[in-house]
């Protein structure tokens, strides 16, 4: 052990530490990818929960439909979007390279798909809100069609994050295990 007090080699001075060794560049970049995935699968939690909220209220009419409107068909299969959720989270600790992979397709069928259907089944919507002013659906006083589509572009955006930092961990994790096969 070293002592702090103790007398000290004079020619230690603080620069003698380039010999030492240092983390391998794929396991730096995986830290920091991991951690990145972490944070939005948090936020996509808290998208996929505000989806399930409003499904739930308006189909065991906990609130009145004026409160909260009926769901769109496409926020039904997004709630399948926990799949990809729950895959990703479990790949992360043991980098399961497997799980990752069921991850991101699994993110592109429960996830965006449903987005761009979303976005195709409430355009008509849209387009008459913007045209005549009127909406017939609304989440606690707002247009329904204006919070579905503010809720959808900060999805499609946390989903593509994902995908893209999925991918490239998967590169990170596949990096590392073709290093360990040549050795």
């Amino acid at each position: 052990m070293t002592s702090r007090v103790g007398p000290r080699t004079p020619s230690t001075n603080g620069t003698d530490f380039k010999h030492r060794e240092k983390v391998a560049p794929h396991y730096q970049m995986s830290a920091s990818l991991k951690s990145e995935v972490r944070k939005l699968n948090w936020v996509h939690l808290l998208i996929w929960l505000l989806v399930a909220a409003q499904v739930v209220m308006s189909h065991f009419n906990l609130v009145s439909h004026d409160t909260v409107s009926i769901p769109y068909q496409w926020e039904y299969p997004y709630l399948l979007s926990l799949i990809p959720l729950l895959c990703s989270s479990l790949s992360l600790p043991n980098n399961n390279i497997s799980y990752l992979v069921i991850s991101m397709i699994s993110a592109g069928l429960f996830s965006v798909a449903p987005l761009i259907y979303g976005g195709m089944e409430m355009f008509p919507v849209a387009q008459q809100l913007y045209r005549h002013g009127k909406a017939y659906r609304f989440i606690f006083g707002f247009s329904a069609v204006t919070v579905m589509y503010l809720i959808m572009v900060v999805a499609v955006q946390v989903h593509a994050w994902q995908i893209y930092y999925m991918k490239k961990l998967l590169d990170s994790w596949f990096d590392a295990t073709q290093e360990k096969k040549k050795k």
